[in-house]
C-alpha cells in the first residue's frame, strides 16, 4: 500500500521531554490531522551524539518532516560547570540529526533554539536579526553556541541543497513532564519543587539570587500549538521567536509568589543572594510571530503555573527530579 499523496511522517526528536510530551498531548487533543502520522522519539530509541545511530533510526522511520528538540540541556549552575560537554554532545546530535534528515530526503525540519544564544551585550528587546551579533552570556557559551550553530547549518542546507531546514526561538518554557531537578533543572520548575518540599517539611522557601531578574516564560501547551503551526505554515529558513509579549515579563520574584500562591504556601520567601543571578533579562520581540498570527491567545501566566504545579503534586513520585 502506496503512502497517500502529502502524507506527512513525523519524527519528534526528544519526544519523551517538556516540549515533546506537550506536542504529542496537543495532537492526541484534537490537533493533530488525518494525513500526520506522529512518531516521539528518545535516547531509548538511538543515541543521536552516534552518527550511525542517528542514520539507522531515520532509515527505519523514514520521515518526511522532523521536529528536532532532542538536546543536552540543564539549568544555571550546571552550564556554569560542563560548558565543554554542552558544546560536544549538542554539535554532535545536531550534526547527526541535520545530516541524516538530508540524506534521507526529509522534506522540512523546524529544531528548536533558545533565547539564551542571544548576545549578552545588546539592546532590548532583542529579535530574530541579532543572533550572531557578539557572543553569548560566559555562564552557558557552550550550549549557547551549539545552538546557534543549528541556524548556521540550517543556511548551509538551504543554500546548497535548497533543504527547508528552520528553527524557532523559544523563552523559558514550562509545564507537565519539566525536568524539576532543583540543582540541574531550569528555574521555575526548581521552584516548583522547592515550594512542595518546603510544604511538607514547613521551612521557608530559599530561592537562589536576589529575584529581580526578569524573564518571559512560555507554557509547554502553548508552545506545542506555536510549533504544529511552524511545521505546516512557516516557510521561512530564517528563524522566528515564539514567546509572549514583552509586557508579559515576570521577575524571578514574582514567579516564585505566583507559585507560592498555586500551591498554597503560607511559609516565608528567603532569597540566598550568595547565589549567581545569572543574565538580568533577555526580553525578547515577538513581532515577527504576531505578523503571522496576530490572534494567537497565550495561556494567562498564572493559569499556565496553576497547571504545571497539580500536575507535578499529582505525579511527584515519577517527575523528572
Amino acid at each position: 500500500m502506496t503512502e497517500a499523496a502529502g502524507a506527512k511522517r513525523i519524527l519528534v526528536t526528544g519526544g519523551t521531554g517538556l516540549v515533546g510530551k506537550a506536542i504529542e498531548k496537543v495532537v492526541a487533543d484534537g490537533e493533530g490531522r488525518p494525513d500526520e502520522e506522529w512518531i516521539f522519539v528518545s535516547s531509548r530509541d538511538a543515541d543521536l551524539t552516534n552518527a550511525t545511530e542517528t542514520k539507522a533510526l531515520f532509515e527505519q522511520h523514514r520521515p518526511t518532516h522532523v521536529i528536532h528538540l532532542a538536546a543536552m540541556v540543564g539549568g544555571l549552575f550546571k552550564n556554569i560547570r560542563y560548558n565543554l560537554d554542552f558544546w560536544r554532545r549538542n554539535i554532535h546530535i545536531n550534526d547527526n540529526v541535520l545530516h541524516s534528515a538530508y540524506e534521507t530526503g526529509v522534506q522540512k525540519v523546524v529544531s528548536c533554539l533558545s533565547t539564551c544564544i542571544f548576545p549578552d551585550k545588546t539592546t532590548y528587546p532583542i529579535d530574530e536579526s541579532m543572533i550572531h551579533n557578539g557572543p553569548p552570556h560566559s555562564s552557558n557559551f557552550g550550549y549557547s553556541y551549539a545552538k546557534r550553530m543549528i541556524d548556521i547549518q540550517n543556511r548551509g542546507y538551504f543554500e546548497q541543497h535548497g533543504c527547508r531546514f528552520t528553527a524557532v526561538i523559544p523563552t523559558n518554557v514550562f509545564g507537565p513532564h519539566d525536568n524539576f531537578n532543583i540543582e540541574d533543572g531550569h528555574v521555575l520548575p526548581g521552584l516548583i519543587h522547592k515550594v512542595y518540599l518546603a510544604k511538607q517539611t514547613g521551612s521557608a522557601l530559599s530561592v537562589w539570587g536576589t529575584g529581580k531578574p526578569r524573564r518571559q516564560f512560555i507554557y509547554s501547551l502553548d508552545l506545542a500549538r506555536l510549533f504544529l503551526w511552524v511545521l505546516r505554515e512557516y516557510d521561512e529558513v530564517e528563524p522566528i521567536i515564539l514567546s509572549v509579549g514583552e509586557e508579559d515579563e515576570v521577575s524571578i520574584r514574582e514567579a516564585a509568589e505566583a507559585i507560592a500562591e498555586a500551591m498554597d504556601f503560607r511559609g516565608e520567601l528567603v532569597f540566598d543572594t550568595s547565589k549567581a543571578d545569572g543574565q538580568f533579562k533577555k526580553t525578547a520581540s515577538n513581532a515577527k510571530l504576531r505578523h503571522y498570527l496576530p490572534g494567537f491567545q497565550f495561556t494567562p501566566f498564572r493559569e499556565a503555573v496553576k497547571e504545571t504545579c497539580a500536575w507535578f503534586s499529582s505525579n511527584y513520585a515519577n517527575a523528572r527530579k
